[in-house]
């Protein structure tokens, strides 16, 4: 367990889904010399900030402890969510925070008298907690854009729609004269009974 001159250093790793990967969070922790015992890792959303890996962390978090984070937006998902946290960790809990992708945010560092580091720390804190914010709102904004671009050129989107076997149009001949039931006919074919009946409205709309 890696220790500062106060108490232990801790890592957070946050990653938005469970297929996304997190091997640049875990190197970064890595060279700043966090063992994997101190890294606790949280695989989903982070809806409402129900994230049991952040819970249990921030129960063994004292003070004189510090909490190391890749990135800012690993505490949040926007700006009030952020701060909030950032607030427990410094505030409630008195501990420190480093930020990997931004070296000023780092509370283990001093400017002088106290009242001035808290002044600047809260500043830095505040301002780059709301260019977190924009910078996520940003990217969803790009995202929804080139979307919208792709729809415009035709490009389909999603998953691409399953093909009807060659024996569809036999079996759904016979589901539509009522000799076989839907489930029956979807077992034939291999697929879910919503698969056939979603091929079914498509026949009949054609």
């Amino acid at each position: 367990m890696k220790k500062n001159n106060n108490g232990t250093v801790y890592g957070y790793i946050r990653v938005s889904t469970i297929s996304q990967r997190d091997d640049r969070q875990w190197l970064a922790l890595k060279k700043f010399g966090i063992p994997k015992e101190c890294v606790f890792v949280d695989k989903q959303s982070g809806k409402d900030f129900d994230r049991p890996a952040y819970t249990k962390m921030m129960k063994r978090l004292t003070p004189g402890d510090t909490l190391v984070v890749k990135s800012l937006d690993r505490l949040g998902r926007n700006y009030d969510e952020m701060t909030r946290q950032l607030d427990i960790i410094t505030k409630e809990k008195e501990a420190a925070i480093v930020v990997i992708d931004l070296p000023l945010l780092d509370t283990r560092n001093k400017y002088g008298d106290d009242l001035t580091a808290k002044l600047i720390s809260n500043l830095v804190i505040q301002v780059f907690s709301y260019v977190a914010e924009t910078e996520r709102n940003m990217n969803h904004q790009r995202t929804m854009e080139g979307l919208a671009a792709a729809k415009a050129r035709g490009v389909m989107l999603g998953r691409k729609p399953m093909e009807k076997p060659d024996g569809y149009k036999a079996i759904h001949a016979q589901w539509e004269a009522g000799k076989i039931s839907a489930r029956k006919a979807a077992a034939v074919l291999g697929v879910s009974a919503p698969t056939f009946l979603k091929w079914a409205n498509e026949s009949a709309a054609e």
